[in-house]
């Protein structure tokens, strides 16, 4: 199994890092597509995977940083002869908003334009995503490769949206995936006993505890300290720390941008050096910071 990073960063643009996205690659050759933040089909094009044969995508939330990229995706895949229609996965709201952007939504024009060559005209069904939504946790999708599970974690006000973490089962291993999240008690079902764990550590303790002080924006992410005593006490084999909120970023513009709300006077790759060493003081595995186009084989 081969797990690419295709983006690694959060929700505000960032010159260093595209948005939260990664590509399952089993060793059949059948890809899985967990998110599909901006940036997504270009990162998987430099990790020579075209977007023709990425046909499963499977979605935490519906946050803009997770999902921003998927009409691209799929336009992309059509204009390169993808055959059948995509399967999209996702949380309740997903048809609404897959149901927006193609035939009579955002894209429409380019969608009837489109259409007037033949052989986009003799495979419109790869415009009309095959949507499957899931309300609760559980199997949410199972094939002769592999098995995804979602389980609810702790991000959105649930009366907003519900957030959701994927344990994917494949090849006699497991990886999970946490999606974003506050430390919460399901993460630790969704961690356990994992051969690789893939969590969101958005900020430093440092900008975390910046945050807390401040009351400007959310707190609803995992600290380095809690996600080390998360997978010491899951017992997961690695550790890739991901979603990464900036901290690191040396960008003029970003520094600006995130001024409201971060400590940007702090910013810098020391922060990575420091979530590292907090990750590492409460879980004796190993353990790295996620960046783009990292793989993975496990």
């Amino acid at each position: 199994m081969k797990i690419v990073m295709l983006g690694t960063g959060a929700a505000l643009p960032d010159p260093d890092r595209c948005q939260t996205s990664i590509l399952v690659t089993l060793d059949s050759g059948e890809h899985y597509l967990l998110d599909c933040g901006h940036g997504a089909t270009r990162q998987m094009m430099r990790a020579n995977v075209s977007p023709a044969d990425v046909k499963r995508i499977f979605l935490t939330h519906l946050h803009h940083d997770h999902i921003a990229e998927l009409p691209f995706l799929l336009i992309s895949a059509w204009m390169l002869n993808t055959v059948g229609a995509p399967l999209v996965v996702g949380p309740a709201g997903t048809s609404r908003f897959v149901g927006h952007l193609f035939e009579g939504g955002a894209f429409d024009v380019d969608f009837r334009a489109r259409s007037h060559y033949r052989a986009r005209q003799e495979n419109t069904e790869a415009m009309r995503p095959d949507v499957r939504e899931y309300t609760s946790g559980g199997i949410i999708h199972e094939d002769e490769d592999v098995r995804i599970t979602a389980v609810e974690v702790d991000h959105i006000e649930p009366d907003i949206a519900r957030c959701y973490g994927f344990r994917i089962e494949a090849e006699g291993k497991v990886v999970a995936f946490s999606g974003d999240s506050k430390p919460c008690p399901n993460l630790a079902v969704l961690a356990r006993d994992a051969d690789l764990l893939i969590h969101e550590c958005t900020f430093s303790e440092e900008f975390m505890e910046h945050r807390r002080r401040s009351g400007v924006g959310t707190v609803a992410h995992t600290s380095p300290l809690e996600l080390g005593s998360l997978a010491a006490s899951a017992n997961v084999k690695q550790l890739i720390a991901t979603h990464i909120g900036h901290v690191d970023s040396l960008s003029p513009v970003l520094k600006r941008a995130a001024g409201k709300h971060l400590p940007v006077e702090q910013m810098g790759p020391h922060q990575l050096d420091a979530m590292v060493r907090d990750i590492r003081s409460r879980y004796a595995g190993p353990v790295r910071i996620a960046h783009d186009l990292m793989r993975i084989d496990i």
